[in-house]
């Protein structure tokens, strides 16, 4: 696939996501797919494959908010690779706001989602949310 058609892959994921579709992200991803969270802080690790990041990351991150949504500030891509800067928003259930920008790195094979390398306000996550289990910090 093109670089435009992996471009329009994750703008139509975030275009749902804006909506509050927070599943559509996982639909598009591969049954090997691979979450990384890089640098030295507590949730620093990969998760893989996609039953993992589903079962031990999103699942349980999600239980985390009663409202979130994300939307891309913008998006740009280059053979396998898209990068979306992505704002998101939402309310935890212990009532914290949560304000988040994101760089996410895509890989894209086939017009499916094999790889995130995912940076983001660390000292919001440690600050605002739960440990998830087996991150330790």
């Amino acid at each position: 696939m093109s670089a435009t058609e992996n471009k329009k892959l994750v703008e139509q994921i975030f275009e749902e996501m804006s909506r509050g579709n927070t599943r559509a992200m996982a639909e598009a991803m591969t049954d090997d797919f691979r979450w990384i969270f890089p640098g030295n802080w507590s949730w620093s690790r990969t998760w893989e494959p996609k039953a993992v990041v589903l079962n031990e990351l999103l699942r349980p991150l999600m239980t985390q908010f009663t409202e979130y949504r994300s939307a891309a500030d913008f998006i740009i891509a280059e053979d396998d690779r898209v990068v979306a800067q992505v704002r998101g928003h939402g309310m935890t259930t212990s009532g914290e706001p949560y304000e988040q920008t994101y760089c996410f790195i895509f890989r894209v094979a086939n017009g499916r989602l094999t790889e995130v390398i995912e940076h983001c306000d660390t000292a919001l996550v440690e600050r605002v949310l739960q440990p998830l289990s087996g991150v330790t910090g």
